[in-house]
Formats: C-alpha cells, sequence, structure tokens
C-alpha cells in the first residue's frame, strides 16, 4: 500500500514538473520578445518565406547588363547586399539594415559618386522634422550612425554605409539609407569605385 501511494505522489510530482519545465521557455519568453526587444514588421496570420530562405547567393544577368564598374545589389526584402566585381572574379554577400517604412524606401537604379571614410553624419530635414532633439552634426568617431565608412549614392541623403549599432543588421532601422556592420562596409568600400552601378530592388 505504501508503495502505491509512493508511485502515484511521484508520478504526480513528475507530471507536474514536467508541466512547469514545459512551460519555463514560453515563460522565459514573455520578457525577451517585448515590444522593448522585437520588431514587429507584419501580420502574425500572413504567411511569409524566412528570412533565412532569402538570404542567398544570387547571379548577376537578371539585375544588371553588364558590370562594368562593379555591380552592387541591394534587396530590400531579404536584408541582403550583393557585390560583383567587374571581372565577375569576387562575389561577395553582406546582411544589411533597411529602412524603416515604404515611405522611407527607395527602389531603383542608382550609382556610387563619393566613397568617404570617417563620414560626418548630418540629419535631413525631413528627420530632424521628426526628431527635433536629434543634433545637426555628428563628427566621425563612436556615436556616428554611419559607421567608418560611407558609399554616396547619386539620390540626395541616400548613402550604404557602416553602423556601430550592430543590432541594427538585419532590421527595418534606417531613415532610408542600407547599413552593414563595419567591416563589411570597410571590404565594399575597398571593392567599389565611384561610377560603381546600383540597383535597389
Amino acid at each position: 500500500m505504501s508503495d502505491k501511494k509512493f508511485n502515484l505522489s511521484s508520478r504526480r510530482a513528475f507530471l507536474a514538473g514536467s508541466a512547469a519545465l514545459l512551460a519555463s521557455p514560453a515563460l522565459a519568453q514573455t520578457s525577451v520578445n517585448s515590444t522593448d526587444t522585437t520588431e514587429v514588421e507584419r501580420d502574425l496570420t500572413e504567411s511569409v518565406r524566412r528570412n533565412i530562405s532569402s538570404f542567398r547567393t544570387l547571379d548577376w544577368q537578371p539585375y544588371f547588363d553588364n558590370t562594368r564598374n562593379g555591380a552592387v545589389l541591394v534587396d530590400i526584402d531579404s536584408r541582403a547586399v550583393h557585390f560583383w566585381s567587374e571581372d565577375q572574379s569576387i562575389y561577395k554577400l553582406y546582411p544589411s539594415s533597411v529602412p524603416l517604412t515604404d515611405e522611407l524606401t527607395r527602389r531603383g537604379r542608382t550609382s556610387v559618386i563619393q566613397k568617404v571614410v570617417g563620414p560626418t553624419w548630418r540629419p535631413t530635414p525631413s528627420m530632424l522634422e521628426r526628431n527635433p532633439e536629434w543634433p545637426a552634426v555628428i563628427e566621425a568617431g563612436p556615436d556616428n550612425p554611419l559607421g567608418t565608412h560611407a558609399l554616396y549614392l547619386s539620390w540626395t541623403y541616400y548613402r550604404i554605409h557602416g553602423t556601430h549599432d550592430t543590432r541594427k543588421i538585419g532590421r527595418r532601422s534606417s531613415n532610408g539609407c542600407i547599413g552593414l556592420y563595419n567591416e563589411h562596409i570597410a571590404e565594399l568600400f575597398s571593392f567599389t569605385k565611384v561610377g560603381t552601378q546600383v540597383l535597389l530592388i
């Protein structure tokens, strides 16, 4: 009889412990996946491809007629930057940050018109309108939103640049520009030249 009681109470304890153990990841996630740490971007009932399946190597031919001066493809949806050298001997794929909203996103063809090491950041008039508390200028350094290097595009105010805030990479987090890890923008900077063609899709 005592064995029966022991087995029954042991089973109950085991079941209760297992239920608590199974529930603990869900409880832990409530604080991790709060609005402070999670980017909410879409209707959760909507069926979408996962970012990892979109982050893949691509051929340049569907996007460019040639690779003269090199070619940069920015894929906004998969948050990736692709680079092909002029002779196609170098191909690189980098994760990136992209604009926060469709209104801030520009797509189409442009080119690199200037390359700057240690760029100075100045918010655009519309950025200052949305964020009047922002400073008018931030010189090169660890607090500069443009990171260590910047590729200026022919579109006013648009750049492909680095960032010291590595949390932004892989997210919709910019006011229009495309951001890369500082080590990636330094590498891309070394491959590109003024005149490199750029396509944002």
